[in-house]
């Protein structure tokens, strides 16, 4: 994929994506605009898919809606609530610590920058972006497992690593499209990109994609309903 073609692909994802039905547009449902529950529910995220994420902020959020809610309910109350996320137990005790810091340095607020977002535990270069992106609309690039392969299929970059990725992307792609990359990259991850068998025959920008470090023993040459 050439430079000059993102904007094309984007509008092209952009027309699909409202048409997909996937785990992270339920997610993003759930949590909605509120930062805090946008921060927690990509701290939940971590290492679990999105739709048990999504069932799990659902339970959660029935009860919380700041840091003091979450300070309220006893640990191991707190971590029968997260289950069955990956590491609830962890991330019981991480969330824990979280609202303790949002309301000693933030004033029960999330942070609205970076440095502030990755000094919170587990806050990582990931979470901190989506939740600049979709909680306050800051143009950023939030980088995951999907946009790393994806970008890297495409043959748009060559990087090893996520933070690599995200290094290149933001030389590469202009940041009118930088908040929007996460989300159509994720949906066309979860629907038609997968890291095994990509469903390259239902892919709506296919004559753009390089397949790089695809096989085709590893693609799925045509639809299962053909």
């Amino acid at each position: 994929m050439k430079v000059e073609e993102l904007p094309q692909v984007i509008n092209i994802l952009k027309k699909h994506y409202g048409n997909w039905n996937v785990p992270v547009k339920d997610l993003a449902t759930r949590r909605g605009k509120d930062p805090f529950k946008i921060l927690i529910c990509a701290l939940l995220s971590t290492r679990t898919r999105d739709e048990i994420t999504a069932k799990v902020c659902d339970k959660l959020f029935q009860r919380i809606s700041k840091p003091e809610d979450i300070l309220n309910i006893p640990l191991d109350e707190l971590e029968r609530t997260l289950y069955p996320v990956g590491f609830y137990r962890n991330k019981a005790k991480q969330l824990k610590l979280l609202c303790l810091k949002l309301l000693k340095d933030f004033d029960g607020n999330v942070p609205s920058h970076f440095e502030g977002l990755i000094s919170l535990p587990g806050v990582g270069r990931k979470v901190a972006n989506l939740v600049l992106s979709e909680g306050f609309n800051i143009p950023t690039l939030c980088v995951d497992t999907h946009v790393h392969r994806i970008t890297n299929r495409w043959c748009l970059i060559d990087t090893k690593t996520p933070q690599e990725t995200e290094k290149q992307l933001k030389e590469l792609v202009p940041k009118r499209y930088w908040r929007q990359i996460n989300k159509l990259l994720v949906a066309l991850g979860q629907k038609i990109c997968t890291p095994r068998k990509p469903k390259c025959f239902d892919c709506p920008i296919e004559n753009f994609c390089g397949k790089c470090g695809v096989s085709s023993a590893g693609l799925l040459s045509q639809s299962p309903l053909a």
